[in-house]
């Protein structure tokens, strides 16, 4: 397998694994929430940005 490739899925499994803290430290305790909630946004939408960042570079100049 190609190292672009095993790179890119590492990326979307990070963000995945972000989005699911996130989400189910809002469903349980408001504490958790109240502390993490906005960091794990943050550092989700910078794993997405990074994703789409990789995902754009591969396609237009490593394809």
């Amino acid at each position: 397998m190609n190292i672009s490739i095993v790179i890119l899925i590492l990326l979307c499994l990070a963000t995945l694994a972000v989005l699911l803290v996130g989400l189910l430290g809002m469903a349980g305790d408001g504490a958790f929430n109240k502390k993490y909630g906005n960091t794990l946004m943050r550092v989700r939408v910078g794993l997405q940005a990074a994703t789409l960042a990789y995902f754009a570079f591969y396609v237009f100049f490593l394809k």
